[in-house]
């Protein structure tokens, strides 16, 4: 950062002894992981389903799959859409497509057909990898793109032969087959395409190069690819273990966060293995699996969303359960409450666990967390303080002034982390990333907050509509697009409702055209089109047809009436 003067930051009086200051690692984030490869070769990277992969063989089947990628025609700046679960194969293809010069395009693999066709065209992706079960959606768009190639791996290829059977006889059978003439790569054919390839597959990539693209909806709610780079993952990866001074190399983290979101790929996959930490790869999140597994694995690091923490206090099976292992547990993509967070404590402390949740903050456009509760000091409420060489301002909007400490305004926050840009959208990059006198350039995270004069950030709410569901944000200005360009439908309005387990649940309210009826028949016709059209974690649960919506003084739909009407319904 070239800055001229240091921004205030009362919070490096309460570090608790974490550095003001990292030195980042400036290569790429194959070459993290790498180096730490070369000197714990034989620790285990990851465990996927019983299954045991050391760093030295992660290294192995990353180069395996970078020698491919360069024989199927990957250059150095092309895009490859990674579709998948948390399973080995989608690892390796990451840091294989980073390793040749690529950027990973990382995806939620239960898209719509439309959202996949979207963020395929829009990253330019030329190759393709998702699993078996995925193949017929991709199929199903790809004459509209300009994939070349589409990679399918099956997740029977990662398992040990005794699970490899349980699987077949039970989630493999339900799995529609793919004709034996699709134009595709399986998994297994695409490694040996890489047995003709053995030099110059390895392209150097620098620190502020683009690594990969991550979804979301901006500042505007209208869904955008935040291009981020090497050196903002890497750092993020020295920033966590700086603020965890407990974690040892060879440490577990369960990793149930999806790979196409900043948490999960961010912390429970990259930090741990660019610092030689143990993922647990989950590829499907259940509650009882989750916590299964934590006991199980004797898992010493967790991380999740509010909801996952809700679930996990339901379970019957983890009466019994020790966490003593647990040495750091983290709530972050949504507000934690304080009643929850009460909650996880005392069950925390009923479990033999010695630590409390701590609660951070972030947003995509700068991986995922930026800020955490320190170990040594929480307060009530608070989302902590700033990472390492991450500064915080509170300013007013309009202005741009910097409030004083107690004033609630738009948070704005600076660091290595924060995103290049938006992929083909260069105004609201402007908008969003802004130089300022001091010569840092600060990022506007539309996210409303305060804070107080030891430098603990208080998170009081959004400027932008947008709806977090079980961690997921879901911005209903999309799905009223949808919704509206169904031919039955006159105007529509999406508002999140309060729901215990999901924190919020989509409902979607609608005006039919004039001579439809508002029956059942109607509403599974626009329900069975918005499976086609809308990811699964969007959906409606509910639709609600209405003859009037209620409307602003300037004639728009009044989303907070109907919000106000769902809640005291509730």
């Amino acid at each position: 950062m070239d800055n001229i003067c240091l921004p205030k930051a009362p919070w490096l009086k309460n570090t608790g002894g974490v550095p003001a200051h990292l030195d980042y690692f400036q290569g790429s984030i194959f070459e993290a992981v790498k180096k730490i490869a070369d000197k714990y070769p034989n620790n285990i990277a990851f465990d996927f389903m019983g299954k045991k992969t050391t760093y030295k063989q992660m290294i192995v089947m990353i180069e395996k799959c970078a020698k491919s990628l360069k024989t199927i025609g990957i250059r150095e700046g092309d895009c490859v859409t990674i579709a998948m679960p948390n399973c080995p194969q989608a690892i390796f293809m990451f840091y294989a497509v980073n390793l040749v010069g690529g950027i990973a395009n990382m995806i939620h693999p239960l898209s719509s057909e439309k959202e996949i066709e979207f963020y395929i065209n829009e990253s330019k992706s030329v190759s393709v990898i998702t699993l078996d079960q995925f193949y017929h959606k991709f199929e199903a768009v790809r004459q509209n793109t300009c994939v070349v190639n589409l990679i399918i791996a099956s997740i029977r290829d990662e398992l040990s032969k005794p699970i490899k059977a349980g699987y077949m006889l039970t989630e493999g059978r339900k799995i529609e087959k793919i004709p034996s003439d699709a134009p595709i790569i399986r998994w297994n054919k695409f490694l040996q395409l890489g047995t003709s390839c053995f030099w110059n597959y390895k392209v150097e990539r620098k620190a502020d190069d683009p690594a990969v693209i991550l979804y979301s909806g901006g500042t505007t709610g209208t869904t955008k690819g935040i291009v981020l780079t090497n050196l903002n993952f890497n750092a993020l990866g020295q920033q966590v273990i700086a603020t965890n001074p407990m974690f040892q190399p060879g440490d577990k983290m369960l990793a149930a966060m999806p790979l196409f979101h900043g948490f999960g790929l961010g912390v429970c996959i990259h930090t741990m293995l660019s610092q030689g930490g143990r993922c647990i790869l989950v590829p499907r999140f259940t509650p009882q699996s989750y916590g299964k597994l934590i006991t199980k694995q004797k898992c010493n690091f967790i991380a999740g969303v509010p909801t996952l923490y809700e679930a996990l206090l339901r379970l019957d099976t983890m009466e019994k359960a020790d966490l003593s292992n647990l040495k750091g547990v983290f709530s972050g993509g949504d507000s934690l409450s304080i009643e929850l967070k009460k909650r996880v404590d005392k069950f925390l402390a009923e479990h033999n666990c010695k630590v409390q949740i701590r609660e951070g903050y972030g947003t995509t456009e700068c991986v995922t967390a930026s800020c955490l509760t320190p170990l040594h000091k929480t307060k009530e409420g608070s989302i902590g303080i700033p990472f390492p060489d991450t500064y915080y301002k509170i300013i007013n909007s309009d202005t741009g002034e910097e409030l004083p400490y107690g004033e609630e305004g738009e948070i704005v926050l600076t660091g290595p982390t924060i995103m290049k840009e938006y992929l083909k959208h260069p105004e609201e990059t402007a908008q969003t990333l802004r130089k300022h006198a001091d010569g840092y350039t600060w990022l506007y995270t539309g996210d409303l907050g305060y804070m107080d004069e030891e430098g603990f950030i208080y998170f009081k709410g959004r400027r932008k509509r947008m709806i977090i569901s079980s961690g997921y944000n879901i911005y209903p200005a999309q799905l009223e697009n949808i919704l509206d360009a169904h031919d039955k439908v006159h105007l529509s309005c999406v508002i999140g409702v309060p729901d215990p387990y999901k924190m919020q649940k989509v409902k979607a309210f609608i005006m039919l055209k004039p001579g439809i009826e508002a029956n059942d028949e109607t509403k599974e016709d626009i329900l069975s089109y918005c499976r086609k059209h809308i990811a699964k974690y969007a959906m409606p649960y509910d639709i609600e047809f209405r003859e009037t919506l209620p409307k602003t003084l300037v004639g728009k739909v009044a989303y907070r009436k109907l919000e106000e009407e769902e809640q005291g319904i509730a």
